[in-house]
C-alpha cells in the first residue's frame, strides 16, 4: 500500500515537473533586451526576478495582471483600467504578456522620449486600434482612471467630473473638429499643455 502511494506521488510529481517545463517561458538573452531597452543588464535581472516572482510561468495573463494592479489601488476599482493597460502591453493581442513585452513597454514609459511616451499613451486610449481616439474611447479610459482612484480622492470629485474632463480635453485635442483625435493631434495637444505647464 505504501509503495502504491509513493508511486502515485512520484508520478504526480513527474507530471507536475513536465507541465512546468512545457508551460514555463524563458525570455531571450538579456544582452538583446539590454540593446532594445533603456535598462541595464542588472536592472533587467532585477525586473525579471520580480516578474517571475509574480508570474512563475514567465507569462502574465489579464486576470493575473488585474490582481497585481489592484494591489496598488486598494480604495478603488482598478479592473477596467488594468484591462485597458493590459491590452496596451499585449501588442500581439495574444491574451498574455511575456517578459520582453512587459519590459519593452516599461522602458518606453519610464525612460522613453516624450514622443515615445505619447505614442504609447495614444495606443492605450485607442481602444479599438483603428488609429484614432474617439470621445467614447477617451471617456472609457478617463472613467476607468476615476474608478481606479476611488471615492477617497481629495478634493472630492463630482459625479460628472470624468465627462466634463473629457469634453474639455477632447475639444482641445480634436484640432480639425472631425470627431476623432489623430496621433499627430494628440501629440501636438499634449506638447502644448506640457509647454504651458513648464512656463514659470
Amino acid at each position: 500500500m505504501n509503495i502504491n502511494i509513493s508511486m502515485s506521488f512520484l508520478l504526480d510529481k513527474i507530471e507536475d515537473e513536465l507541465e512546468l517545463t512545457t508551460v514555463c517561458y524563458r525570455p531571450e538573452g538579456l544582452e538583446q533586451l539590454e540593446a532594445q531597452t533603456n535598462f541595464t543588464k542588472r536592472e533587467l535581472q532585477v525586473l525579471y526576478r520580480g516578474f517571475k516572482n509574480e508570474c512563475p510561468s514567465g507569462v502574465v495573463n489579464e486576470e493575473t495582471f488585474k490582481q497585481i494592479y489592484a494591489q496598488f489601488f486598494p480604495h478603488g476599482d482598478a479592473s477596467m483600467y488594468a484591462h485597458y493597460l493590459f491590452n496596451a502591453f499585449d501588442t500581439a493581442q495574444t491574451g498574455s504578456v511575456k517578459f520582453e513585452g512587459f519590459v519593452m513597454a516599461l522602458s518606453t514609459l519610464l525612460r522613453g522620449t516624450v514622443h515615445e511616451k505619447l505614442r504609447w499613451t495614444f495606443n492605450l486610449y485607442d481602444i479599438n486600434k483603428d488609429g484614432y481616439i474617439n470621445k467614447e474611447e477617451m471617456m472609457d479610459i478617463v472613467k476607468a482612471i476615476y474608478d481606479m482612484m476611488g471615492k477617497y480622492t481629495y478634493p472630492v470629485l463630482k459625479q460628472d467630473a470624468p465627462r466634463l474632463h473629457v469634453e474639455v480635453f477632447f475639444q482641445k485635442m480634436d484640432k480639425n473638429k472631425d470627431g476623432v483625435v489623430t496621433l499627430d493631434e494628440f501629440i501636438e495637444s499634449c506638447q502644448e499643455v506640457r509647454t504651458i505647464l513648464l512656463l514659470p
